[in-house]
């Protein structure tokens, strides 16, 4: 991250999450409607007020607060992705996001992206929170179903993903195979999780209005650190 940025960002959490301002879901839904280089650089101080700044705060409170439930795996600074879309193989060439979303990925080496998240979150148009493993690499990928095989650490994935569920969360995949990836016994126990290309656990819904409130970071932690038995371990295992 460029100096100025990480001057920004440490500001913005220095001061503490105090939720974003009300009305902001107005800036994106105008972005939306214009979505032009003009209008959001007239615009960008605003998105910097009602959703930047705000957004390095509040995963800053929720990496402080998380930090305890990772120990031994640890935790990246958290990243904010761009609001300007990579649209170069996209058939949506609209240039603009009309989110803010952000990461808490598992480890200390710097690369976020290629790592599990213990938390990702999404505000704007749309909104969401998980955690996990979204898009492995294929190397990822191989350990993944290698770790499935092994009888101890697969047996300990099994515990991990029953008890997320019965907290009626969502376990899911970006893919999931219609039947075994090759090599995979077919009749192996845990073949259902081996055609999963990934594993990512949809936290619940941002109660109502909590946005703007500074109770979301102590919210968000407390699901987030629900998942992080299993988050930490797809960090051990697969990334």
């Amino acid at each position: 991250m460029p100096a100025k940025k990480q001057a920004r960002a440490a500001v913005a959490a220095a001061a503490g999450f105090e939720g974003f301002p009300r009305g902001g879901e107005r800036w994106f839904a105008e972005l939306a409607s214009e979505q032009s280089r003009d209008w959001y650089v007239a615009n960008k101080a605003d998105y910097e007020r009602l959703w930047l700044r705000p957004m390095q705060a509040l995963l800053a409170d929720v990496h402080r607060r998380l930090t305890p439930a990772y120990r031994g795996v640890g935790l990246a600074e958290p990243k904010i992705f761009r609001i300007h879309r990579d649209v170069r193989f996209a058939k949506d060439k609209t240039p603009y996001k009309t989110n803010i979303a952000g990461m808490i990925a598992t480890g200390r080496d710097g690369r976020a992206t290629e790592r599990a998240a213990a938390l990702y979150v999404s505000f704007g148009l749309d909104e969401g929170a998980a955690a996990g493993v979204w898009m492995p690499s294929p190397e990822a990928l191989a350990r993944w179903r290698k770790a499935l095989l092994d009888d101890k650490r697969g047996a300990e994935l099994e515990r991990l993903v029953a008890a997320v569920r019965k907290r009626r969360l969502e376990v899911r995949a970006h893919e999931v195979l219609s039947r075994a990836p090759r090599g995979f016994p077919p009749d192996h126990p845990r073949v259902e999780l081996a055609r999963h290309k990934g594993l990512v656990v949809n936290l619940p819904a941002v109660p109502r209005g909590l946005i703007h409130e500074p109770g979301l970071a102590a919210w968000l932690a407390e699901r987030a650190t629900e998942v992080a038995p299993l988050v930490s371990w797809l960090a051990r295992n697969v990334t």
